[in-house]
């Protein structure tokens, strides 16, 4: 324990005198590192604090050597040095901290409870410090500590408690059923499995009415509607319901019952309904045959609130689009408004509105099924359309074909048809008719053959007459094609216009003959469209068309000449403010506005003085619209053959215009020509 080495035994060998000849080495476990050895006295010591708990013994070995030579003396010997225990550790709790359960009120066992009756819902933990100590509580002993957590487990000792004795609740009558009324709890202190609760009425007059569920999750009584509420009917129900422990204790059932009651009051409150129809659905039957105006049947409905409100009806048109049937508004009587078909629609199925007077919002519906009775208003015909041949080859007696009749009517009994030709035919010598008397009929031959070159249609009228009452009728037309029959009696091919052909006439020249024909009409086709587009390229286009706008160059005016398109006395009186003219053909987006007045001078000093503005005025914007033939003809367009008309151009460019060539440009032309030819300089010339 100190830190001096510790002296633990002594080798020696018998042959050591004493002399300083022999020593002695030290080998195995801790040699050298723990335990040491005098080489001369042969003493062994320990130079470290031992532990028994990390190591009991340590096995060694010795041997005596001679110190000159370095040789043993004496075979090596081994022995064993055992550590010996001494208190140096204290007792130690493996696992702690430690907790445990305990029910609470559990009997005396091997962890007493100092407290008598210990409750879980007074406290529910304890804390407990154990020690340990070694040497049986001796002096010098060492000690261990460690804590135990001691916690109550629950058990069910409580019974659940309504906080009130009684509840009211108060509840439209309207509330569907199926609805949440309210929701109640019971309180109880246990927990867990402990306080799951059932709930259920164990009195009261509106057991019938509503039912109560317990819900898992909240421990609640959920009351909900079993049947439909109506105030008229009763305004208020009691109801008594329990609230009990789904699993008892039986130790604990002397303490009292594990159960609570309470009283529920439910108010059904008035609410304004809609009108009710005394049956949910009317079923109704009227014969097709019935007139317009005539009754089908009555429905009914009330007002269930207590002010009784007067019904007033009429019918949802989106179950009656056509408008077959009407209500009256105070009886409730249908009647018929349009003449009924069963084959068109067979059951109307009609929606009935009865809504309160004194509140038209409340609107009840009440459901009318209309049933149409059959008549036998629908004459028989064929089932089908047939195809009926008959071979060349055909003999007598031969059923050729077999038919059969429908009828969109639907007898009570069934259909029964009577087959027969008609009166006109019934003697023919080509076809006789038998009638199956299974709503069928046979077709058959009575003569021996037909040819096609003679006859390739034949047509034979069937009349058809059905069983009801009255019965009706029809006469339906048969179609029968002579084809030419294979041995089997199938018919290959029933054309009978290949017996018409000249016998020399082959398929190569049938062929030719098609495609001669084909060509010429190519050919006709060709020529026509040619014509046709020759004579869309003499028509012009006006607004493409040059001559056109150069035709109606004397519309603008011509001069003095033309007094027509042009007032010259406008010009003349400088006092009159000179009014924009539009031009005829083209709508001016661009007004000019007036200018002043001018003073009194000469007309042609006037005339030129007002010439010279237009022209600037065209020559700065070439985008004004022209007001007349002064600014129009300035400039005819990019590309003109004719360039500039205009006399006007030249007084800018100052060159001389000769205009004689206008004449040799055709009639069209010639007012130009007489105006500008001749020698002229100008227009104000």
């Amino acid at each position: 324990m100190g830190s001096d080495p510790l002296y633990v035994g002594k080798l020696h060998s018998d042959v050591d005198k004493g002399d300083g000849s022999i020593k002695y080495i030290l080998s195995g476990e801790g040699a050298s590192s723990i335990f040491i050895i005098d080489e001369n006295t042969g003493d062994i010591h320990a130079t470290k604090r031992l532990d028994r708990e990390e190591q009991a013994y340590y096995t060694l070995r010795a041997q005596a050597l001679d110190r000159l030579t370095n040789k043993p003396v004496e075979p090596e010997s081994e022995f064993v040095i055992k550590i010996q225990d001494i208190n140096d550790n204290e007792p130690k709790f493996l696992d702690g901290p430690y907790t445990a359960g305990v029910p609470e009120m559990s009997p005396v066992g091997v962890i007493k409870t100092a407290l008598p009756n210990m409750d879980r819902e007074a406290k529910d933990q304890y804390l407990l410090v154990i020690q340990a100590k070694d040497m049986v509580g001796q002096n010098g002993g060492l000690s261990g500590t460690t804590s135990v957590t001691v916690t109550l487990t629950d058990v069910n000792d409580n019974p659940p408690r309504f906080p009130r004795r009684s509840y009211q609740y108060n509840v439209p009558e309207s509330l569907p059923v199926a609805s949440v009324v309210a929701r109640i709890k019971a309180i109880d202190a246990d927990i867990g499995v402990n306080a799951e609760m059932e709930y259920k009425m164990v009195d009261g007059d509106g057991l019938e009415i509503f039912k109560i569920t317990s819900d898992k999750g909240t421990q609640e009584g959920i009351i909900t509607i079993k049947k439909q509420l109506d105030f008229e009917a009763k305004t208020s129900y009691t109801l008594r319901i329990e609230a009990a422990n789904r699993d008892a204790d039986p130790r604990f059932l002397s303490l009292g019952p594990f159960s609570d009651t309470t009283t529920i009051k439910i108010i059904v409150e008035d609410v304004d309904e809609p009108p009710v129809f005394s049956s949910p659905l009317y079923p109704m039957e009227v014969s097709e045959a019935t007139q317009v105006g005539n009754i089908i049947g009555t429905v009914a409905a009330h007002d269930p609130d207590s002010s009784n409100s007067p019904v007033r009806y009429s019918i949802d048109r989106n179950t009656d689009l056509e408008r077959y049937f009407n209500i009256d508004a105070n009886s409730g009587v249908i009647t018929t408004a349009k003449l009924l078909d069963r084959e068109t629609n067979a059951v109307h199925n009609i929606t009935v509105l009865a809504m309160e007077n004194q509140n038209p919002s409340q609107v009840g519906r009440g459901y009318v099924a209309i049933t149409i009775l059959d008549i036998n208003d629908n004459a028989p015909e064929f089932a089908m359309d047939y195809e009926t041949t008959v071979c060349e080859n055909a003999q007598p007696g031969q059923v050729i074909q077999k038919i059969s009749a429908v009828d969109k009517d639907e007898p009570s009994d069934g259909h029964h048809f009577y087959f027969s030709l008609t009166t006109d035919t019934i003697n023919n010598l080509n076809f006789s008719l038998k009638d199956n008397k299974d709503n069928t009929a046979s077709i058959l031959t009575r003569r021996n053959g037909f040819r096609r070159q003679e006859q390739s249609v034949y047509y034979l009228p069937i009349f058809i007459v059905d069983s009801g009452s009255p019965s009706l009728s029809s006469t339906n037309t048969l179609t029968i094609r002579v084809c030419d029959c294979n041995a089997d009696g199938v018919a290959q091919t029933c054309n009978a216009e290949a017996y018409v052909l000249p016998a020399g006439l082959s398929t190569g020249a049938l062929i030719a003959i098609l495609a001669c024909v084909l060509t010429l009409f190519v050919l006709i086709l060709l020529i026509v469209t040619m014509r046709r587009r020759k004579k869309e390229s003499l028509i012009f286009d006006e607004e493409r068309d040059i001559r056109e706008n150069i035709v109606r160059y004397d519309d603008e005016g011509g001069g003095e000449e033309d007094t027509e398109a042009f007032d010259m006395t406008a010009l003349r009186n400088l006092n009159v403010i000179r009014d924009s003219k539009p031009r005829r053909d083209v709508t001016p987006e661009i007004q000019v506005l007036s200018r002043p007045t001018l003073k009194s001078i000469p007309d042609n000093v006037i005339f030129r003085e007002f010439i010279w503005e237009r022209l600037k005025e065209a020559d700065l914007d070439p985008g004004a619209p022209p007001y007349d033939s002064l600014q129009t003809y300035a400039f005819e367009g990019n590309g003109s053959i004719a360039e500039s008309l205009s006399s006007l151009d030249s007084v800018s460019s100052n060159s001389d215009q000769n205009y004689d060539y206008l004449s040799d440009w055709g009639p069209r032309f010639k007012r130009l020509a007489d105006m500008y030819g001749n020698g002229q300089e100008n227009l104000c010339s």
